[in-house]
């Protein structure tokens, strides 16, 4: 269970750190999906390559968040008869 609890924090740190950088004027991942939602106008390959890297950290943490209700879900200490 510890090594679960490290994954995702992990998760957090990168996903804070690195999905957000930089942080001024605003995330840059803000900006991308903005772009992305605004039609991707202009866009070119290293810009949908920047996106992907920065949103790898939030991908990560969301499949250890669901990795980690999955395994209290199947949790045998649920299970009362």
């Amino acid at each position: 269970m510890k090594k679960k609890s490290n994954n995702i924090v992990l998760a957090l740190i990168a996903s804070l750190t690195l999905g957000l950088a930089p942080f001024l004027p605003e995330p840059h991942l803000f900006g991308k999906i903005k772009w992305v939602l605004g039609g991707a106008n202009g866009m070119e390959p290293m810009d949908w390559f920047d996106l992907v890297m920065h949103g790898a950290p939030w991908v990560w943490l969301i499949v250890e968040i669901v990795r980690l209700a999955l395994s209290k879900k199947k949790s045998p200490s649920n299970n009362t008869l």
